[in-house]
């Protein structure tokens, strides 16, 4: 699997199925497209710092995912729930490690900044 794989598996997918299937109205065409932009920003960083597999950038990328989406969620009426915060703490974990942060144990790299 690559980053740009990454792209197809975005919570933002799940998201949009719920808001369909009428189960979630956290969820706005907005909100997904805000969403799927600052997760797709977060996808390119890493595919340009993969090669070099520098921790502390991924690091970087990764407090600027989470502090938009802390922003997204104050200014759209708090729409991350509790399965959505597990979902996009999972991606932004697993994009993480797969562009190469090397970290020891399974803490949750989003905890440090994370409001959601």
């Amino acid at each position: 699997m690559t980053l740009h794989n990454l792209f197809d598996e975005k919570p933002t997918q799940l998201w949009n199925e719920r808001m369909i299937e009428g189960g979630d109205e956290f969820f706005t065409e907005e909100r997904l497209l805000m969403s799927d932009k600052a997760l797709d920003h977060f996808i390119n960083q890493l595919i340009a710092l993969q090669e070099k597999k520098d921790s502390e950038q991924i690091i970087k990328a990764v407090e600027e995912v989470v502090v938009a989406f802390n922003e997204m969620n104050e200014a759209n009426d708090y729409f991350i729930e509790t399965m959505e915060r597990e979902e996009l703490a999972d991606f932004i974990d697993k994009a993480a490690r797969q562009a190469g942060l090397q970290i020891e144990g399974h803490e949750d790299i989003t905890e440090e900044w994370r409001e959601w």
